[in-house]
């Protein structure tokens, strides 16, 4: 008994060091699709025609603004008090209207970025698969501090190559 607990911890440090690691840069894989370039492109169309929308609204708050305080000292209370709650309504709907658009492009972005990011994902475990890699870690800027390059592979060239393949 004593014998198999010997060897087994005699191998164990062997079986450390047959494992695989590889690391790679998503953010330069998905900068090199084609597609990506599509997708901003959508983006940044719709991102544009919600700013568009926004400061047509702002402009017509301003104008309203603008005629209300040519006019307050002409008018009487009552209709003072109706033009600033319309005016302030005017501004909670602008308002709601950023908030609407921020989570209308939030939501067009990921559904439009969701199948690219499933085909990233999909590469880089084919890449893990068939290099028998025990982990495949982010290695762009701003995740690891530190990635010994003799330890672990940069697979960041073999997952574009499986994109390729996968076209």
């Amino acid at each position: 008994m004593k014998k198999i607990i010997v060897m087994l911890m005699m191998l164990a440090p062997m079986a450390a060091f047959a494992q695989k690691f590889g690391h790679c840069d998503t953010q330069a894989i998905l900068q090199s699709l084609p597609e990506i370039s599509k997708v901003n492109g959508e983006l940044e169309a719709l991102g544009k025609q919600y700013q568009n929308d926004l400061e047509a609204m702002q402009n017509e708050i301003n104008r309203k603004a603008e005629d209300y305080e040519k006019t307050k000292s002409t008018m009487n209370s009552t209709k003072q008090q109706e033009t600033e709650a319309n005016i302030q309504q005017m501004i909670q709907k602008y308002q709601q209207a950023v908030n609407d658009n921020q989570t209308a492009f939030n939501k067009a972005q990921q559904e439009k970025m969701e199948p690219i990011l499933k085909k990233i994902r999909t590469a880089i475990e084919n890449v893990g698969k068939a290099g028998s890699y025990v982990y495949i870690m982010e290695g762009g800027a701003g995740q690891p501090i530190f990635i010994n390059p003799a330890l672990s592979k940069d697979l960041t060239a073999e997952v574009k190559a499986e994109l390729n393949k996968m076209k």
